[in-house]
């Protein structure tokens, strides 16, 4: 018998149309399908109209239950892994079956698609080129602090999941340790209610206050810190950027406001930064 093949297959967050016509056909070819969920994987399917065997595959079994997958697959069968929603392995079990897979000498192939991350980096409007992706922050508030601190000086973007009840307390927390940076949290994305905030850390958290409860799965996108962000690259970028709307006559307030909010910065530091360049060479605009 040839050998088999496992299938790292992305599902829909949400919208059950952002299942890719070749995740449907490989979905409906397996002799297996690993499911971190059963359940709402056989309503999947049963909304594409398909019928094919599950093996529940969650946390608390991954590593007691890859090693049995792996010898099917060594064995023809072909697999398809995925999680309730999003890519299997992204804060998701996978890492373990994968890792057995291989070590069996059985190919593993991704089939790419829907992310709540990359969804919410798409539509951010802040600097997001590089980012480091947290997942969930312990729930205690000790941990969670501590945690907060060892990224405060990373000049990434981080990215950060969240559940809604949970949701004001890690942005209170944020602001704390971080300062009050420019984030982007998604709520429920690409499902019936979803909703993007854009704003600083309590201009969001303000706006969630007036609310008596936060439900649905949060992603969150924080900006990294400016100062190391600049020193890591950024800076090259902003005066370009200075320099493009000086010579289109835009005046020191007007782009400051615009490009605070396109690198994550604040006005006064970018302020300051057009100002020196003005001072180092005369023949910038002084308007």
């Amino acid at each position: 018998m040839s050998g088999g093949v496992l299938y790292v297959v992305a599902t829909p967050i949400g919208n059950l149309e952002d299942l890719s016509p070749r995740a449907l056909r490989i979905l409906g070819e397996v002799d297996l399908i690993a499911a971190e969920d059963t359940r709402r994987t056989r309503a999947l399917l049963t909304h594409h109209g398909l019928r094919r065997p599950l093996a529940s595959y969650y946390d608390a079994v991954e590593r007691e239950r890859a090693p049995a997958l792996a010898r099917k697959l060594r064995d023809g069968a072909r697999v398809a892994l995925v999680s309730d929603a999003g890519t299997p392995g992204l804060n998701d079990p996978g890492y373990h079956l994968v890792r057995a897979a291989l070590e069996a000498g059985v190919p593993v192939v991704p089939v790419p698609g829907p992310s709540a991350v990359t969804a919410l980096l798409s539509v951010a409007g802040i600097p997001c080129e590089r980012f480091a992706f947290e997942g969930f922050l312990p729930s205690r508030a000790g941990p969670r602090r501590r945690r907060l601190e060892a990224l405060r000086a990373d000049p990434r973007a981080l990215v950060f999941l969240e559940a809604g009840r949970r949701l004001p307390g890690f942005l209170d927390a944020a602001a704390a340790v971080l300062g009050d940076r420019l984030a982007v949290v998604g709520r429920e994305l690409t499902k019936r209610h979803e909703e993007i905030l854009r704003g600083r850390l309590s201009e969001i958290a303000a706006t969630l206050a007036a609310r008596e409860v936060v439900r649905g799965e949060v992603t969150v996108l924080v900006a990294g810190d400016p100062e190391t962000s600049a020193a890591a690259g950024t800076g090259a970028d902003l005066d370009e950027r200075i320099r493009a709307l000086r010579a289109e006559g835009g005046s020191l307030r007007d782009l400051s406001a615009t490009l605070a909010l396109e690198f994550g910065l604040p006005k006064r530091e970018v302020y300051q930064r057009a100002l020196a360049l003005e001072a180092a060479d005369p023949h910038q605009s002084s308007r």
